[in-house]
């Protein structure tokens, strides 16, 4: 991997890693396209400690009202039913079936799954169910409604983001307006689930790329590099997407999602491009 690789991938990961459009997808793509190695799922997963930072920061003061009234709930009952304390819960309850699978699938997801005829049919598929989500959900409820059930089915639907070209993103948002809520309530708890999954999968992956486990010989430098352009691309992309989704449907990502996985689907027929051995 070279400087210029590795700025580049992080500025696709900064973009992609919170629109609905899938940013490992794009981690496999765009080095297809460009005639570069793959740069690996370890990669990917360290690089997106860049975006994760992004959202700690970006919404700094809604974690550490959530954390905090979550742990003094812990020891005085009354505050069990605050709208943080209970936030918390749903958070942690949404978070276990993803921690679950993807330490029980991990070298199927690191090899198998990074396929591009898979990616292509999944950002198809996907982009559409995300639309008819859209076109049918409700958008009447906020942020402070959901529900212990609501956490569990988004927490469910987040799990088909360990297959690459789903979009995790994608995948809560679509549960969040078939269940629904708002776009931009969707969009929100969709970026404050993304947190634990993928802070304790880059920490994880990171340990393993400076012990030489994984990431391909890249230098730890660039990996470094990669991480820190995701982190102000991403917190970019969080700002954008709140302000658009308040006035406008995710018509546009459907569009961009079917039209890429139509692209990647001929593209490898023809032989145009490869998916990673």
């Amino acid at each position: 991997m070279s400087l210029i690789e590795a700025i580049v991938l992080g500025i696709v990961q900064g973009l992609t890693e919170f629109l609905p459009i899938s940013s490992s997808a794009h981690q496999l793509i765009v080095p297809a396209l460009l005639g570069w190695d793959d740069p690996g799922a370890a990669f990917t997963a360290v690089t997106q400690l860049g975006t994760e930072a992004a959202v700690l920061i970006y919404f700094r003061r809604d974690l550490w009202s959530i954390a905090d009234m979550w742990t003094r709930s812990l020891f005085r009952p009354v505050l069990r039913s605050t709208a943080h304390a209970r936030m918390g819960w749903y958070l942690i309850v949404a978070t276990i079936p993803i921690g679950i699978l993807g330490l029980t699938f991990e070298s199927q997801i690191e090899n198998g799954a990074r396929n591009l005829w898979l990616v292509g049919a999944v950002l198809i598929v996907f982009g559409l169910i995300l639309g008819l989500a859209d076109r049918v959900g409700a958008h009447e409820r906020e942020l402070g409604q959901i529900s212990t059930r609501d956490g569990i089915l988004i927490g469910l639907a987040q799990c088909l983001a360990l297959i690459p070209g789903v979009s995790r993103s994608g995948a809560t948002m679509t549960a969040g307006l078939l269940l629904g809520l708002d776009r931009t309530a969707a969009a929100r708890f969709s970026f404050l689930l993304a947190v634990p999954a993928v802070v304790l999968s880059g920490l994880f992956q990171l340990v393993a790329i400076i012990g030489g486990e994984e990431g391909g010989g890249d230098p730890i430098g660039y990996v470094l590099v990669a991480t820190a352009v995701s982190f102000v691309v991403g917190y970019a992309a969080i700002a954008w997407l709140l302000r658009y989704l308040t006035t406008h449907s995710v018509g546009i990502f459907v569009i961009y999602r079917v039209a890429l996985g139509v692209l990647v689907l001929a593209l490898t027929a023809s032989g145009a491009i490869q998916s990673p051995s």
